[in-house]
Parts: structure tokens; sequence; C-alpha cells
């Protein structure tokens, strides 16, 4: 299961990363735009998957959606908060504690998805 988990999100940040780059590329929209609409793409796409592959739920999306979206702030937070952290409190490079809050925010999310957003 934890494997489908990654390999969803693999195909949720291939879906945000080619929206991103036709909208620049072929659309001419301004980046910042861009970046935030293949957010949302990359996260409904991770949601269909998660929801459907990942955990075959068959929780209401008046209920999923909601906390699947509540799971994925917090793990931004998480993540932009550990970064901040070690870069700024302890001077690392920035890809160490990233690495380290990709680790986390992947493990943390797989668990509550599995146990709260599609239970």
């Amino acid at each position: 299961m934890f494997g489908r988990y990654v390999l969803i999100g693999g195909l949720a940040t291939a879906v945000h990363y080619c929206l991103l780059v036709v909208m620049v590329e072929v659309w001419a929209v301004n980046p910042g735009v861009a970046a935030a609409a293949g957010a949302v793409g990359g996260a409904l796409a991770a949601y269909v998957g998660n929801r459907r592959l990942t955990f075959a739920s068959h929780a209401a999306h008046r209920r999923a959606l909601p906390r699947f979206l509540i799971v994925a702030a917090t793990g931004a937070l998480l993540s932009g908060g550990l970064v901040w952290s070690g870069t700024t409190l302890l001077g690392m490079h920035y890809l160490v504690p990233q690495l380290l809050a990709t680790a986390l925010v992947l493990v943390a999310g797989f668990a509550m998805n599995r146990h709260w957003t599609f239970a």
C-alpha cells in the first residue's frame, strides 16, 4: 500500500509539473499562477489516485476531500517550517532539511490519509 502511495505521489507531481510547463511555455501564463494551478491539478490527481488505488476508499467526497486538503496543507506547512528551521536556525544547506522534511511528510501523510482521510 505504501508503494502505491509513493507511486501516486510521483504521478501527481508529474501532473503538477506538466501543467506548470505547458501553462508557462505554451500558453504564456504567469509562472506563479501556473505553479498554483499545477499544484491544484497535482493535488486533485493525488486525491483521486489515493482514494481509488491506494486506499480503495468509499468515503464520501464531502468528508474525504476536505480531510485530504487538510493533510496536504499540514504537510506543506510542516515541510516549510522544517526547511526554514534547518536553514535559518541551524545554518544547513536547504536541501538537507528538505530531504528530511520530504521523508517525514511522506510517512506522516500516508498515516493520516490511511487512518483519517480515507478510513
